[in-house]
């Protein structure tokens, strides 16, 4: 069998699933539509993409303060609590708070790899485990920052689930050119341009997609559009020349934000797709007592045909 990796962007999946799908409730009243849903993203991407490992990627830290240090507004409008010395809290509908330990437990006795890092987002996870690994990736997301990864030669690809997980997109490098015109290589430094009001990153004022993708474009990437800014010999405008030249604060540190880390020390040991559940007897509980029977049920079936 050709080995091949998921790798899930575990909160853009979860969310997905809350605001997604009607509320469902277990017998105390508690609401595991989230927890469902993901079983039922998992269990589809499964069988439609055949992978041998996959891993749940988390964020042990969804606003590191490495990042934070460099660009206060970083996520700074979904805070609700700072907290010193430990990661903020995060602004999330206790009714989807809830459901997250018992997201944990299922996966937990199901065998399925969470992977998280101190100090890191699930992004960069995700970027760690793409990089080197070995056989190709699939990046299941609906955060376009991950486009950065794309690589057709070492043959990852996002799955973009922008549209939906039933109606996602295969972007690859060809996908990423005839949408942004700019190379998936070229992806970082364009969003770094163009800024991202959802993560609180203001880009450059004045510059949007077609003006990020016309500079780089032409001018290869960030550092070279930079350069052209400076040299009074360049051909660059007058008006994207100022307009460069104003947000060199912010370009001095938003490409360190922006880029997802790649180097994290983590274990790729244990990745390997379970055949059959780690614990069934406390998935056996969780099945009772959350109501999940039918996502469970069809999870532990595509994960048993997996084996053969």
């Amino acid at each position: 069998m050709t080995q091949r990796l998921l790798l899930l962007d575990t909160a853009s999946l979860y969310f997905r699933a809350y605001f997604g799908s009607p509320e469902i409730l277990a017998p105390d009243g508690t609401n595991v539509n989230a927890v469902r849903g993901l079983l039922g993203y998992i269990s589809q991407l499964v069988e439609q993409y055949e992978p041998t490992h996959l891993a749940c990627c988390w964020d042990d830290d969804w606003r590191p303060q490495w990042r934070v240090d460099l660009i206060p507004t970083y996520k700074a409008h979904r805070v609700v609590t700072e907290v010193a010395g430990a990661p903020d809290v995060e602004e999330v509908p206790d009714p989807l708070e809830l459901q997250v330990p018992i997201i944990r437990d299922v996966l937990a006795a199901f065998g399925i790899a969470v992977v998280g890092a101190p100090g890191y987002e699930a992004d960069d996870v995700i970027g760690t485990l793409a990089t080197g690994a070995g056989m190709p990736v699939d990046v299941v997301t609906g955060d376009r920052d991950l486009f950065q990864l794309v690589d057709d030669e070492a043959a990852v690809r996002v799955l973009y689930v922008g549209r939906g997980v039933g109606r996602h997109e295969r972007v690859d490098e060809t996908w990423v050119l005839d949408k942004y015109g700019v190379r998936a290589d070229q992806y970082a430094d364009f969003a770094t341009l163009r800024g991202d009001a959802s993560d609180g990153l203001p880009g450059v004022k004045g510059v949007g997609e077609k003006t990020a993708a016309s500079m780089l474009q032409k001018y290869g990437d960030l550092a070279g559009i930079r350069a052209a800014a400076e040299d009074p010999a360049s051909d660059l405008g007058p008006g994207p020349r100022l307009k460069l030249k104003d947000a060199a604060p912010y370009l001095d540190v938003a490409p360190t934000v922006v880029a997802v880390a790649r180097d994290i020390d983590l274990p790729r040991e244990h990745l390997a797709l379970p055949v059959t559940p780690a614990d069934p007897d406390a998935l056996a509980d969780l099945v009772e007592r959350w109501s999940l029977s039918s996502a469970v049920e069809r999870l532990t079936g595509i994960l048993a045909r997996a084996e053969g």
